[in-house]
């Protein structure tokens, strides 16, 4: 855990191409609940139970992104990966984490996890088909922008560690939509 800090950190100094906290460019404050596409996949009780690992299917993909004004994010996402050379072997993964983040001074931002996320992978090619897993990966975003959508309104844009745009996602809530934010299931932290 203390490696992560460290790393999340130190990628966090890094300058970002993309740094703006202009109006034009955060044109609400990031707090809230956001959902991309349909808006079908949102954070929060409606997703996730975190005390048995199990999550509540949305009727479409999408990711959602929660942020509270003190520093507290919850993430969940439902996806699809395809197979180009076996059509039939499609992925579906379903994960949720939350923890802490912090908006750097570069433009970045970066996440650090509680420790009690998890995720489900299916994969009717794999060897095991349906299994569960911790989840708890430590997230920089290089950089991120708030717009005004003519349709839809505030709509956010996070670019990856890589610089990767993540889905577009659309406010659909000013308060944020989350679990409590603390850990949530008893956790042993891995030792090497």
């Amino acid at each position: 855990m203390y490696f992560a800090r460290l790393a999340a950190l130190v990628l966090a100094s890094l300058p970002a191409a993309f740094a703006q906290y202009d109006a034009a460019h955060n044109a609400t404050p990031i707090s809230g609940t956001w959902s991309s596409g349909s808006k079908a996949v949102v954070t929060g009780a409606g997703f996730a139970n975190p005390a048995n690992m199990s999550f509540i299917y949305a009727k479409t993909t999408g990711v959602s992104y929660s942020f509270t004004d003190d520093g507290y994010y919850e993430i969940a996402r439902y996806r699809f990966n395809g197979n180009g050379s076996q059509p039939n072997c499609i992925t579906g993964v379903i994960s949720w984490a939350h923890g802490e983040y912090t908006l750097q001074a570069n433009g970045s931002i970066t996440m650090i996890p509680f420790g009690d996320g998890y995720q489900q992978v299916q994969d009717p090619c794999a060897a095991e088909s349906n299994f569960i897993e911790p989840y708890n990966s430590t997230e920089l975003y290089v950089s991120w922008q708030i717009f005004l959508d003519p349709t839809d309104g505030p709509k956010l844009h996070l670019f990856g560690f890589d610089g990767t745009p993540v889905a577009p996602q659309f406010q659909v809530s000013q308060t944020p939509n989350m679990l409590p934010t603390q850990a949530l299931r008893n956790v042993t932290a891995a030792t090497t």
